[in-house]
């Protein structure tokens, strides 16, 4: 992808936060949807009263990344392509005809309007490299360094038990996995327009670790927090500084349904 040629649009688009994990983006010809769980504001509906082509992602199986409801827009109105991860099927949430296009990482796929990567995740299924008119876009999915807070008593080769997970884990091994995800990554790209990553405050102390290490590898045009809805706004907020060192712009989200211009 570095070094594929771009037609350039000069268009603005516009991210609107749904509820944790949850965006919708519009542009100038269609409108994508990432990661929908709940709807709290009301935000989806008028965006599927639109006449413009509909793009819904699910990263994964969890429920608080994937809701069945996403197929009940299919019957309110035409032109939905679903984009899922292959591991929602594989573990029975949604039937392989429900959606349009499977991948699991490594799986690629394009309509020629809009372009997608499935890259990788600690956690269960993918992450998404997203291009569209110009722009090209990431969502993490579940795609983070999960158990930093352990890592300054970790040792190589040892596990820790985590009663948050209920599960021994070896931090060390975790992180060096997310590492290698962010190096897999920057195979297919360096830059992004948008980044959606999780800042989740309830993985306690290093939280932000994760965002950090992949702000130091990539350029970013817009850090958007997420997956921090048990901790708060607030605690989102804390990864603004980081952004600032790098000069990178961050949105301070503070309710669902607020939008931002990109």
């Amino acid at each position: 992808m570095k070094n594929n040629c771009l037609t350039i649009y000069n268009l603005q688009m516009t991210l609107t936060y749904i509820f944790h994990s949850g965006f919708v983006l519009e542009t100038e010809k269609s409108i994508l949807i990432f990661d929908y769980w709940m709807d709290i504001a009301g935000v989806v509906p008028p965006f599927l009263k639109k006449d413009k082509h509909v793009y819904v992602f699910a990263s994964h199986f969890h429920e608080d990344h994937f809701n069945k409801d996403i197929f009940v827009w299919r019957k309110q109105r035409g032109g939905i392509t679903y984009i899922l991860s292959k591991d929602i099927y594989r573990h029975r949430r949604a039937s392989k005809e429900e959606a349009d296009v499977w991948l699991a990482k490594g799986g690629t796929w394009t309509d020629g309007s809009l372009s997608v990567w499935a890259t990788g995740s600690t956690d269960s299924g993918v992450s998404w490299i997203v291009e569209t008119e110009s722009k090209r876009i990431f969502h993490a999915g579940d795609l983070n360094n999960w158990y930093a807070r352990f890592l300054s008593e970790a040792e190589p080769g040892q596990t820790i038990h985590s009663e948050e997970m209920g599960e021994d884990i070896d931090p060390i091994a975790h992180e060096k996995q997310y590492l290698g995800e962010l190096k897999d990554i920057r195979k297919i790209s360096d830059s992004f327009d948008v980044v959606m990553f999780p800042i989740d405050g309830r993985i306690g102390n290093g939280y932000t670790l994760g965002g950090r290490q992949f702000i130091e590898r990539f350029k970013v045009k817009l850090f958007v927090p997420m997956h921090f809805v048990a901790s708060g706004f607030d605690s989102a907020w804390r990864f603004k500084e980081y952004a600032n060192q790098k000069d990178i712009p961050f949105w301070e989200i503070s309710r669902e349904g607020e939008s931002i211009e990109i």
